[in-house]
C-alpha cells in the first residue's frame, strides 16, 4: 500500500485561495528590507506567496496586499518580474 505524501499548501496574499506550494511564486523581504522574487523557495526572510496568474498579481498590486504582508514597500519592478515569470511558464 503506497503512502500518499502530504502536499504543502500556501495561501495567496491576493486572492486568499490555498494552492500547492509548487503552483505559487514566493516573494521575500530580507532582514535588510530588500524585496525580491524567490523562485527556489529557499531564500531566508519573510515570505509571501502569489498564485501564478496575472489577475492575482494585478490584484495584489491594486490592494497592496504584498506590501502589507511583507511590511515593506514593493517596487513596480517586482510586479513586472512576476508577470514575466507567469507569461514564460504559460509558453512552456
Amino acid at each position: 500500500m503506497a503512502v500518499q505524501k502530504k502536499i504543502p499548501l500556501r495561501k495567496c496574499v491576493a486572492t486568499g485561495e490555498m494552492f500547492p506550494k509548487k503552483e505559487m511564486i514566493r516573494i521575500v523581504r530580507s532582514k535588510e528590507g530588500e524585496v525580491s522574487v524567490d523562485l527556489t523557495g529557499k531564500k531566508s526572510g519573510r515570505g509571501a506567496y502569489v498564485s501564478k496568474s496575472i489577475e492575482a498579481v494585478n490584484q495584489a498590486k491594486k490592494k497592496n496586499s504584498l506590501g502589507t504582508h511583507l511590511e515593506a514597500p514593493i517596487p513596480n519592478e517586482i510586479y513586472d518580474q512576476l508577470i514575466i515569470i507567469i507569461e514564460r511558464e504559460k509558453l512552456k
